[in-house]
């Protein structure tokens, strides 16, 4: 009876000190998103702490600082971009993507001039005032023929911000552009770290190059936009400290943060897929370090969750980018499985989209929605 008593009470003590190593533990975790709110930044193994934790209580409070982060600068406004996938040709054959060069099940498309200025004109109709120019490195659109395109939009539609998402060119043609009236440029470095980024692209593709790009974006005067995929094959979670140790680099004006998702017809077909929680983590990590950034919930995240595009603004997102490709070719534009190309992601179900942010508290913003950023340069 005496031994059943001492182990009943050992028992209670290893459990009431395991208590106390979890409460000692939630209570780092919490200082180090408050730390991280203040100060913007972590140490390498701090960033580490915050990203590898599964406390759901954790998690929430993370989630909540980034909204209440977001919302001292931009309130409750989500702003809304028209974008338009105007080509899935590709010159690249980046491993992961299903418009790559090599893909020969791709059914490939390009719109015409008239076609994209008519999917301006509709989406001006509906409210949108952000296009946002989308597509494969297509050398169909030289400098001077998408130059006319971007010329013509910003003539017809003078009060609205064209962005485009158009890949690696020089530094001559990224000027040229922006001479044309383009505003901003997305242009995801995908990985910071240089083995992990030819684990994912060709060797003709590199990332010192891209990162150059990026900086003569940012010099010529463009809003940029950088960023990465979350679970990409072969990523690591020190991995993902390096793409938020180049981000503080660059000081980007918005950020472009979504799960992996694979693509059949690729050689990375048989991996898995970026998670929910992942992704959410890094979403609101990043909007603690720039508070004043672009962060777009984006069509992969509400790819893998039906209610992703949702929890990714719960968790500090305020961008949302409906779809304003005509309805016969958005299927087309396949860059993973499964990618959402009707319903509310389409430009034309506006309101829809507007009745899913009321239902959490939000508003659509019909305006420009420049980054508050530019205010610090």
């Amino acid at each position: 009876m005496e031994q059943k008593l001492l182990q009943k009470e050992a028992e209670i003590y290893q459990q009431s000190f395991s208590n106390v190593q979890i409460s000692q533990k939630k209570s780092y975790q919490k200082n180090l998103i408050d730390k991280l709110r203040r100060e913007k930044t972590l140490s390498d193994e701090e960033f580490l702490e915050l990203i590898i934790t599964k406390d759901s209580w954790i998690l929430e409070y993370l989630y909540k600082s980034a909204r209440e982060v977001c919302e001292c600068y931009y309130g409750r406004k989500i702003f809304i971009r028209g974008l338009i996938e105007f080509t899935n040709y590709c010159r690249n054959n980046c491993y992961y993507c299903g418009i790559r060069r090599d893909n020969q099940k791709a059914e490939r498309y390009r719109l015409s001039e008239e076609e994209i200025c008519s999917c301006a004109d509709e989406g001006y109709e509906l409210g949108f005032r952000t296009f946002v120019l989308q597509g494969g490195e297509d050398c169909y659109f030289t400098k001077e023929r998408l130059g006319q395109i971007i010329r013509r939009m910003k003539t017809t539609h003078s009060d609205c911000a064209v962005t485009i998402s158009f890949g690696e060119w020089d530094v001559e043609t990224y000027r040229y552009w922006y001479q044309c009236g383009a505003d901003r440029y997305l242009l995801r470095h995908e990985s910071a770290d240089a083995g992990h980024y030819q684990m994912l692209h060709p060797e003709q593709m590199n990332l010192q190059h891209r990162m150059e790009c990026l900086k003569q974006l940012k010099e010529i005067g463009y809003q940029v936009g950088a960023g990465f995929m979350v679970g990409s094959p072969g990523q690591r979670v020190e991995m993902m400290v390096e793409d938020l140790r180049f981000l503080q680099k660059l000081q980007p004006h918005m950020a472009g943060i979504g799960p992996f998702i694979p693509h059949k017809d690729t050689p990375f077909a048989d991996e898995k897929a970026g998670t929910l929680s992942m992704t959410l983590k890094i979403l609101s990590v990043v909007r603690l370090m720039f508070p004043k950034i672009l962060l777009p919930a984006t069509t992969a995240l509400n790819s893998i969750h039906p209610k992703g595009r949702e929890l990714g603004i719960l968790a500090g997102a305020n961008v949302v980018m409906p779809n304003l490709s005509p309805a016969g070719v958005r299927g087309k534009y396949q860059l993973y499985n499964h990618k959402i190309s009707t319903g509310a992601e389409s430009a034309q179900c506006r309101h829809s989209l507007e009745e899913y942010m009321c239902s959490i508290g939000y508003e659509l913003c019909i305006d420009r929605g420049d980054s508050l950023m530019m205010e610090d340069y």
